[in-house]
């Protein structure tokens, strides 16, 4: 299991539990068994791994990776998400990269907090980062009656084979990790 180990690094030294370190086990054996992968996956890690409830009985794995590999993992995305949801079957995989959210200086300090920092440069990346391979083309948010708002987030319709069966998911992990509703579609296009 040691080798597996180096697959997985947590902040500040904590201890992976073992649902972290069966998904570390598993990037281990696709770098070890899968030739195509096997290049790629040599030098990239995981910093966490959580198994989320969307609805009924259907569960996604949400995998943190480090902010500065996040381009690696873009690379392979789509080959190793294949991977990871043969080895987790009937899962679904989501790839994050890990973002911190720092709070407003206070008044009369000198400190600036760079844009990407802030709540909602965060809420955007997380976004883009949960529905990809696909693109965003549009957002609309709609404000009910009741006060409460629900955003709907319009998906590339050239993905549409690739990302249809996890909108659900998608929902799902977006609103455990940011707390606000979406809905995701694809704009209608039209007949020339």
């Amino acid at each position: 299991m040691y080798t597996a180990r180096r697959k997985i690094q947590k902040e500040k030294g904590a201890e992976p539990d073992d649902f972290e370190e069966s998904v570390a086990q598993a990037l281990f054996d696709l770098e070890s068994t899968n030739q195509e992968l096997k290049s790629e996956l040599k030098d990239l890690f995981i910093n966490s791994a959580k198994q989320i409830d969307i609805s009924g009985n259907r569960k996604a794995i949400v995998i943190h990776v480090p902010y500065r590999l996040r381009k690696a993992f873009r690379k392979i995305h789509v080959r190793l998400v294949r991977e990871l949801e043969k080895k987790f079957s009937g899962k679904d995989v989501v790839m994050i990269a890990t973002r911190r959210i720092l709070r407003p200086p206070k008044k009369g300090s000198a400190a600036v907090r760079p844009r990407s920092r802030t709540l909602t440069a965060v809420h955007e990346a997380i976004l883009e980062d949960v529905v990809y391979p696909a693109e965003i083309v549009g957002k609309r948010v709609r404000y009910r009656v009741d006060g409460s708002k629900i955003m709907k987030v319009y998906l590339d319709p050239k993905e549409r084979n690739n990302t249809e069966y996890k909108l659900e998911t998608f929902t799902g992990v977006y609103r455990k990790l940011c707390g606000k509703d979406v809905v995701f579609e694809y704009p209608l296009t039209e007949a020339n």
